[in-house]
């Protein structure tokens, strides 16, 4: 493939140049039938004015005999009937009124030019008494090879780039994830390769994170499902109402573990909201407020999302301090600037300024934290995706007064007005 797309590029420009080479000599060689036709004419009245008709014939004689001396040439003068009529140096072949510049022996050259009173000078001398004749071909074909010797190392570049992409195109494509391809430069391929790296990037990152989930989720399932299994047994030996409330809560328990799970890995996978639209923020807060028992006060702000995915970020906001934290929890919504915040606070311990930033990884627990407190770990890493998808974000603070705060920062609508 990679000799295919070299000689491919490099036979289409040698290609280009041999038609532009081709096309410039044909141009040059017309240019020189007119060239030698204007010398010839220009030639023939320099000879008649200086052999004018009604010269002598001992003035011929002379005349014809200083220009010998001078370009050490043989020159004869002939009549309309091709007569000799006077001449100088060595004798002319009889047959040399029958060309025009021709080629004699060794590097001699013979030039034949007609007077308009009908005479003839013939002249054979060493170096022609014209412009020299070169071949403009010659030239033109060594252009075109001094320029196809230098584009061979920038085609050779250009695809021996294609070629490093293609390799990490196709490692890529063998499962070795980890491979990237050069980018420097800065033209369309360097543009590919980088494309090429991000794009690697982020499906590394989709995988890295999906293979994590799976190990985490496998690891967790076990638990809820060790004891439903336990009080499925017992139930079956001696059937009470307390055990089947266990199964019962198992169930829930791994439904909505599942159901996590399902909405971090699609959340993973998707980069835009499907269907965004105006939501008053308040509104959705003072809902799930009134659902979990949670106080909520503020000022209406909109902003741009899925109902849906910020119900679901606030619901687990407000769980996870009713499960971790200590009432009373309270949830306030303001605008500031241009972004809208949500803090939703309790009065518990809070969690260590070491791990403020971990607890919002998948399936982690702050220290001093187990099963038995309820939860998975995916609640405060579902509400970073849900504020990250919406282009906000969250984090964690300790109020000066003690406790624990999270606060989500979201875009606020533009249309969206702050009311005192």
């Amino acid at each position: 493939m990679r000799s295919r797309l070299f000689l491919k590029i490099y036979l289409t420009l040698l290609a280009s140049l041999a038609a532009v080479a081709l096309a410039s000599a044909a141009f040059v060689w017309l240019g020189q039938g007119e060239e030698e036709s204007s010398w010839q004419s220009q030639r023939a009245r320099f000879v008649a004015a200086l052999i004018p008709p009604d010269m002598d014939l001992q003035s011929i004689e002379s005349t014809l005999a200083r220009f010998s001396g001078a370009f050490d040439a043989d020159i004869a003068v002939y009549d309309p009937r091709g007569r000799l009529i006077a001449s100088a140096g060595q004798p002319l072949p009889r047959d040399v009124l029958k060309g025009r510049w021709r080629h004699g022996r060794g590097s001699l050259h013979t030039m034949v030019t007609e007077l308009p009173d009908g005479r003839t000078v013939a002249a054979r001398m060493a170096r022609p008494f014209r412009p020299s004749g070169r071949n403009p071909l010659t030239y033109l074909a060594l252009i075109a090879g001094v320029i196809g010797l230098a584009a061979y190392p920038v085609v050779r570049h250009l695809t021996s780039r294609l070629e490093r992409l293609r390799k990490g195109v196709d490692a890529w494509g063998r499962g070795d994830f980890v491979a990237r391809v050069p980018a420097d430069g800065s033209d369309e391929v360097a543009a590919v390769a980088k494309s090429f790296n991000k794009a690697a990037d982020h499906v590394e990152r989709l995988i890295k994170s999906n293979r994590a989930l799976l190990a985490n989720a496998s690891h967790e399932l076990r638990s809820p499902l060790a004891r439903l299994r336990m009080a499925i047994d017992l139930y079956e030996q001696a059937p009470d109402e307390n055990r089947k409330e266990e199964i019962v809560r198992n169930l829930a328990e791994l439904d909505t573990l599942v159901e996590e799970i399902l909405l971090a890995s699609r959340l993973d996978h998707v980069e835009k909201l499907d269907a965004p639209e105006p939501i008053d923020l308040l509104a959705l807060v003072s809902e799930e407020g009134a659902r979990h028992g949670v106080e909520v006060f503020g000022t209406p702000t909109t902003v741009i999302g899925d109902a849906r995915l910020l119900g679901r970020l606030v619901r687990n906001l407000m769980q996870n301090a009713l499960r971790h934290g200590v009432p009373p929890v309270t949830a306030s919504v303001a605008q500031v600037d241009s972004a809208v915040e949500l803090k939703i606070r309790d009065q518990g311990p809070g969690v260590p300024d070491s791990e403020s930033v971990r607890v919002f990884e998948p399936f982690y627990r702050p220290s001093g934290r187990s099963e038995a407190t309820g939860g998975w770990g995916l609640g405060l890493a579902l509400v970073r995706q849900i504020a990250e998808r919406h282009g906000g974000a969250v984090r964690y603070e300790s109020p000066s007064g003690g406790g624990a705060c999270f606060v989500v920062t979201l875009p606020a609508h533009r249309a969206a007005r702050k009311i005192n």
